[in-house]
Order: structure tokens, then C-alpha cells, then sequence
């Protein structure tokens, strides 16, 4: 039998842990029923022995809360009268102060002294904690009020004494909101921030009150009768049903009760709405049933490989906020945390869901996952073998809602699962993403490298969410070169923050993120320009920014310069005058030799040549992948799986390109070397076509080479750009094209058996 619980949906993150409230407590408690759980059509659905009415009658009567509370937190623990007798307590009731709300302390006391088999396990657990309190010496809350460090250490004593005495159930709440660790303890960010407390809100507290509300074996205690948002009387079973399944009443929701940071929604105060403030309301069934789904969700001791020195708390799938996401995070609120709650479609029981969550500590590479990003890589292969089809991520923001001591869960959109064969890629760059992520909050870190990092996080999330789109991982690689350049803009802070350059990516980067563009066959081409010119080995990278190029066997790497080379000619503006500024310091740097000796594992095509001598390319766009492309490590195996498919049109460019191409070409001409003229490309980069073209007829003929072109009288921008195109590697072949095209046909030896003839 297939129940849909229509109020139980992915968000906001209160519905998504009833959800599993409703799965964990049918499962433990009604075993009978064999219930499984899965999330189909944006809502959660029950498989098993249970239909509608049958469940109602379950949580309204059968159901015995899981005993919550928060004893390290708040001041309703001390002000408890442990003696309180049940006739005393009636008589309590009948004054003037049972005609409000109770407080939580008051709560606990009608739990004292209820004997109810479903609240048993409450009560057990309430005078646990007590025997604890007295254990460790706890007499009043300013003991544990505060962040000192007698206070922490208190807290710790009474969070370990508590896990010594309390029965299983309530280890299971200590563990859910805490972890003890080595000298403190670690508190989930999925319930506040002071593990089941945030800001004023104690959740235990609240947790007490929504089962008074609730459940009529508590509110028959009390004279005084639960008033509804609407000023009618409360209606458990009608709120129930709007918990559950959404119907519609005016008798489900309480005034000034709030769901604190699991809805937004319903918190109320300023932010929460059009105005200037609202009043908080909810449904107290909403809040049992969140809190009962929280409780999957323990925390554990993370250890990192290698390592002697105790664990840090960490809690399943809650990770480091990453400021990208369906709601662009400010950077300031990168110090926050985020949540990656999974969803699944076949049905499965809750024992399968709590070994799903237990295995949410999740691992990016070699080290334990602390962000969203890490998470984001990790999930694609947990996911896809644990049958997940998606996670709702969502940030634990504070400030959002409700003003600054408070917590809020943001909604940042579905992250779908699918297998992705390139994320390895993303080790490449793993720590040195790490570190920068660290100069992130940092007053130091130039706004411009934030903003470029920033970008990156979203190229990566948009990449591991679309596998094997070379567009997304294009994105990455451009977003990197951006990083890259940003901090060769700012090479004095990076060296002083131990910021190195981006590391050298693998060589498969080529054909992850080949869209088939001129581009980007372009931009490989010049990125695969690494010399050597004479016996130097000087990449084109090493004209882009302040780096030293280092290599020892097969391991290349780059590091910044103290002092800048006067090979950096790199600069912002029209892309064919940096081409030719870099043109002009490679000609002088090779002047030794008297010619060109630049290697490049990717010769450019001719077509593309022409378009972009003829403004057919993005100039922009270019010179963003020039700057991702030249990370690309092309010292390392290259074969020909990453070669560069032939482009579509069969354009080719001017004559003025290909004479002044044989005077500045690497390969020799019908078996002559031509001597570098380093005038013919200064006077090209100036838009002189006419002394251009003259300079070099004049060397090929120089050479003993025919040409069959002379003079050509071009001025301006194409000549710039053609001059700014010679930098680009050609093929042996191409270069023989180029040269019948303006030599006149060489001649011919006479056959000496012809003449004799």
C-alpha cells in the first residue's frame, strides 16, 4: 500500500525531516506495519501496511516521543521541583499561572508526574539527567552560561556524564545534537548553534511545549485550553492532518511559536515578511516530527589519514557553506554551513537510511569533505551507487531571518545525481583550492581574486552536476585562469599570503573541455607554444605573468618571481597587441639563432588563422581560454586522443599573412632556413602593410625563394591583427601551403638524358 504524505516535501528543511520522523517512528514503533519510505513527485511517500486514518490514530495515541532536551543550554533544568507530587501539581495548575502558556520547567514537572506508559521513557530520561546535573556539581546555569573555560569544561563534564546514565533513547538526542570531543565538544549545525539551542530558542524546550499542545494525555494536566493563530480553540488531530497530508484548517497553527531556523517561513520577526516584523506561528505536530526525523542524524569524530592528533566533530553531510548555489551566498557568510539532504526513489526502510546518512561523512580525494564543493564531488559516486537521485542542499545561514543571534535554512537549490567520469580532474588543483579558500574571509585578499574565486565555485558545482558537458568544464578551466590571472595582477599579495600559481593540469583537461570552437583550437595552440627557443625552455605562460618555469625529469611546475622578467608582456586591451608584444620578445629572445625555434604539441589551422585575422573569432573569449589553456601541464605524454579535429569552413588567410608567415615560421622552406628579420614584425604590429611586405619579399628573395607577390599596400587594424597571428604554431604542411601560394614554382634541374635526347 502506497501512502503520499503531501505536506512532506523536500523544503523547507522542517518538511523534509518530518519526513523521515514519520519513517524512523512508524519503523520502531509500529514494526508491524513494515514500512519503507521513498521521495516521488516532490513529496514523500510510505510503502506498507498503513493507510490514512490508521496513522492518525497511531501518532495521536500510540506514539511515545523520543525524550529531547537540552540540559547544557538555558536556565528550565535548574528551576525544576524534583518533588513535585501529582495532587500538588493539579493545585499548581488551578492558579492564575496555569491560565498561560506553561513554561518548559512546568512541562517537565507534568511529565514528573504523569504515569502514562508513553511518556516512561521521558521520564526515565528526565531523572538521568537530573542524578547527572548532581553528579558533576550542577547547581545553577551560569555553571554552564557562557563560552569561558570553565564553562565549556562543565558542559563537557555534564555531556559526559549523561552518555554514562541516560538510556539509549536519549543517547541518541546527545549524539544527533553533539559529539564530545578530546578537550570540548562539537556542536550540529543542523540543530543550532548550540547543539539543540540557537540564539534564544531552546529546542527542547520547544520540542516539550508542541507535545503538550499535542498530545491530550499531557494537556489534560492543564485547565487552560490551547488557542490556534485564528483565536479558535487548537485541534490536535486537524493539525495532524495538515502535518501530514496538507489539508486545510484554521485551528493547526500556534501564535508566537516558532519552528526557529528549520522554516523561514514561520519564524517571524524582522526580514520574515513584505513589512516591517510578523509574529511567529506554527503547527506543533510540524515541530515533533521534524525534531523525532533530526535525530538520524549523528555526529561522529573525523580522524585525517596519517594523522596522531585527535578528531575534529563532524556531522553527516553538514559541511562548510560554499557561497555559490541556487542562492548566491554573500562572501561573509562563507563561515557558515550547508546541509546535502538526499532523495531517493525506491522505496527503503529506515535502517537503509540510516546507513546512507552514517555514511554522509564523506571523503573529496584523500581528505575528509569540509565544504560544499568537496561534497558536490563526493556525491556522484555515493549517490550513484547508493541509488540516490538527487540531494536538496541547503545553508545554515546566520542573520537571514529573525535578526543576528539566529540561524536560518536557506534553500540553495537540487543538486541531481549522475556519474561523472572527469571528476578526477578536479584533483589537479585540490590543494591549492584549499588554501585559497582559506584567504577567502581574509581582509588581505583583494576583492577581484574573491570575485574570481567565487566564479570558480560555481564552475566546479556546474560541473560535477553536468557530467561530461565540455562546456561546463571549459567554464571551470576558463574560471581558473581567471584565479590565475587575478593573482598575477596581484603577484606581491599571493607571494606574501603563500599563494602559489595554479598548479599544471593534466594533460586529459584538452578533451574534457574541447567545444569545437576556433577559440578554443586557437588559444591549445598558442597554450601548447613551450619552446625551446635556443636551449631555453621558456612556455608561453612565462609571457603572461611573474612565474619561473622549473622542471626536473618528468615533473615541470611554476613558482612566483621575486622580480619580473621583462619576458612578462602580457597586459589588458586589445588581444592582437598583447600577441604581438609576446611576438616581439619571443623574435629577440631567439635572435640568437637567427631563427624561430618554437615548438608546439597543437598546431593552429588555417581557417581559424583567417577568422581571426578577419574579426571572426571573440577576441574576449579567446584570451580567457589562452589563460585556463596554458595551465595545462604539455610537457607531460600527449598523444593522439587530444588532438584538435579539423575546422568546418576552408577559409584561408590573406597573402600579406602568408609571406610574412614563411619569414617567422620555425619549419624550413623548401629545405631553406630563413633568418629572423625582427623590423618585418614590428612595422606589421604597427598596421604598415606596405614596408611590411616589402621587408619580407625582400628577405625570401634574400634567401634564393621566388616570390611571386610583391608590395601590398594594407594599412591598419587587419594588419595588426596578422602580424598578431604569426604567433601561432603551423604545421609543417600548412607551412608548405602558405609557401606555393606566394613563391613562384621552384625550377627545375634539366634532365641530362633529355638533352642528350
Amino acid at each position: 500500500m502506497k501512502l503520499p504524505l503531501p505536506a512532506c516535501t523536500p523544503t523547507p528543511l522542517a518538511s523534509y525531516l518530518k519526513a523521515l520522523g514519520v519513517l524512523r517512528l512508524l519503523s520502531e514503533q509500529h514494526p508491524q506495519a513494515n514500512i519503507r519510505g521513498a521521495w516521488e513527485r516532490g513529496c514523500f511517500v510510505i510503502h506498507g501496511d498503513m493507510a490514512r486514518e490508521k496513522l492518525i490514530a497511531f501518532f495521536l495515541n500510540d506514539y511515545a516521543p523520543t525524550p529531547i532536551m537540552v540540559p547544557w543550554s538555558g536556565q528550565d533544568f535548574f528551576k525544576v521541583n524534583r518533588e513535585q507530587t501529582q495532587s500538588a501539581f493539579r493545585s499548581l495548575l488551578k492558579s492564575p499561572k496555569g491560565a498561560k502558556r506553561p513554561s518548559s520547567n512546568t512541562i517537565i514537572e507534568s511529565i514528573l508526574v504523569t504515569d502514562t506508559p508513553r511518556l516512561s521513557e521521558y521520564r526515565k530520561a528526565l531523572k538521568s539527567c537530573f542524578d547527572a546535573m548532581d553528579k558533576v556539581g550542577l547547581t545553577k546555569k551560569e555553571q554552564i552560561e557562557g563560552t569561558g573555560k570553565a564553562e565549556r569544561a562543565n558542559k563537557r563534564s555534564l555531556l559526559i556524564e549523561l552518555r554514562n546514565r541516560v538510556p539509549d533513547e536519549i543517547v541518541r538526542w546527545i549524539d544527533a545534537a553533539t559529539v564530545i570531543e578530546s578537550d570540548a565538544f562539537g556542536f550540529n549545525a543542523l540543530l543550532g548553534s548550540g547543539g539543540g539551542s540557537d540564539g534564544n530558542s531552546h529546542f527542547s524546550d520547544n520540542f516539550m511545549q508542541a507535545l503538550w499542545m499535542a498530545l491530550p494525555v499531557l494537556s489534560i494536566h492543564f485547565e487552560a485550553k490551547v488557542t490556534s493563530a485564528s483565536s479558535d480553540p487548537f485541534h490536535s488531530e486537524q493539525a495532524l492532518e495538515a502535518a501530514l497530508f496538507g489539508t486545510l484548517t484554521n485551528v493547526a497553527t500556534i501564535s508566537n511559536f516558532s519552528p526557529v531556523l528549520f522554516d523561514s517561513s514561520r519564524v517571524g520577526g524582522p526580514n520574515s515578511t513584505t513589512g516591517f516584523s510578523a509574529d511567529s506561528a506554527s503547527n506543533p505536530w510540524d515541530f515533533i516530527l521534524m525534531m523525532e526525523g533530526a535525530l538520524l542524524f549523528a555526529g561522529a569524530l573525523a580522524r585525517k589519514h596519517g594523522s596522531q592528533n585527535p578528531g575534529r566533530a563532524t556531522f553527516p553531510f553538514v559541511v562548510t557553506a560554499t557561497p555559490v548555489g541556487g542562492v548566491n551566498l554573500i562572501n561573509n557568510e562563507a563561515s557558515g554551513n550547508e546541509i546535502w539532504m538526499p532523495l531517493w526513489t525506491n522505496p527503503v526502510s529506515v535502517e537503509e537510511v540510516s546507513c546512507l546518512i552514517a555514511e554522509g561523512r564523506l571523503e573529496a580525494g584523500t581528505r575528509i569533505a569540509t565544504k560544499g564543493l568537496d561534497v558536490a564531488r563526493a556525491l556522484s559516486s555515493l549517490g550513484v551507487d547508493r541509488g540516490i537521485t538527487a540531494f536538496q542542499r541547503f545553508g545554515i545561514l546566520r542573520g537571514r531571518v529573525g535578526g543576528d543571534n539566529y540561524n536560518t535554512a536557506v534553500n540553495l537549490g537540487i543538486f541531481s545525481v549522475r556519474q561523472n567520469t572527469d571528476s578526477d580532474l578536479l584533483s589537479d588543483f585540490d590543494e591549492w583550492l584549499e588554501r585559497a579558500t582559506t584567504l577567502r574571509t581574509s581582509d588581505k585578499t583583494p576583492e577581484s581574486f574573491k570575485a574570481a574565486l567565487n566564479g570558480l565555485d560555481r564552475a566546479i558545482m556546474a560541473f560535477c552536476k553536468n557530467s561530461g558537458d565540455p562546456h561546463r568544464a571549459q567554464e571551470m578551466l576558463i574560471a581558473l585562469g581567471r584565479c590565475e590571472r587575478t593573482m598575477a595582477g596581484s603577484q606581491k599579495w599571493a607571494h606574501e599570503a603563500f599563494l602559489k600559481p595554479v598548479p599544471l593540469l593534466q594533460t586529459r583537461w584538452l578533451s574534457a573541455a574541447n567545444t569545437g570552437t576556433a577559440e578554443y583550437r586557437l588559444a591549445a595552440a598558442l597554450a601548447g607554444l613551450t619552446g625551446p627557443l635556443s636551449k631555453t625552455w621558456l612556455p608561453l605562460r612565462s609571457h603572461l605573468e611573474p612565474v619561473t618555469a622549473g622542471r626536473k625529469e618528468d615533473r615541470r611546475w611554476f613558482s612566483w618571481q621575486e622580480n619580473p622578467s621583462r619576458d612578462v608582456v602580457w597586459h589588458d586591451g586589445p588581444l592582437a597587441d598583447a600577441l604581438n608584444a609576446i611576438l616581439a620578445r619571443r623574435v629577440v629572445l631567439a635572435a640568437r639563432g637567427e631563427r624561430l625555434a618554437d615548438t608546439s604539441f597543437i598546431p593552429a589551422r588555417l581557417p581559424d588563422i583567417a577568422a581571426f585575422i578577419d574579426k571572426r573569432t571573440d577576441d574576449r573569449l579567446l584570451a580567457s581560454l589562452l589563460w585556463g589553456l596554458c595551465l595545462v601541464d604539455f610537457g607531460a605524454d600527449y598523444n593522439a586522443d587530444f588532438k584538435l579535429e579539423r575546422p568546418r569552413e576552408d577559409h584561408e588567410p590573406t597573402a600579406l599573412y602568408a609571406l610574412l608567415k614563411l619569414c617567422f615560421s620555425r619549419h624550413s622552406i623548401r629545405e631553406t632556413e630563413i633568418p629572423l628579420v625582427a623590423a618585418i614584425q614590428r612595422r606589421a604590429a604597427a598596421g604598415d602593410g606596405v614596408n611590411a611586405s616589402t621587408l619580407a619579399a625582400r628577405r625570401l628573395r634574400a634567401s634564393g625563394l621566388p616570390v611571386a607577390v610583391g608590395q601590398m599596400h594594407l594599412q591598419g587594424e587587419t594588419v595588426q591583427r596578422t602580424a598578431a597571428a604569426l604567433l601561432f604554431p603551423l604545421s609543417a604542411t600548412d607551412t608548405s601551403a602558405l609557401a606555393e601560394r606566394v613563391l613562384r614554382p621552384a625550377k627545375t634541374q634539366p634532365n641530362p638524358a633529355t638533352q642528350l635526347a
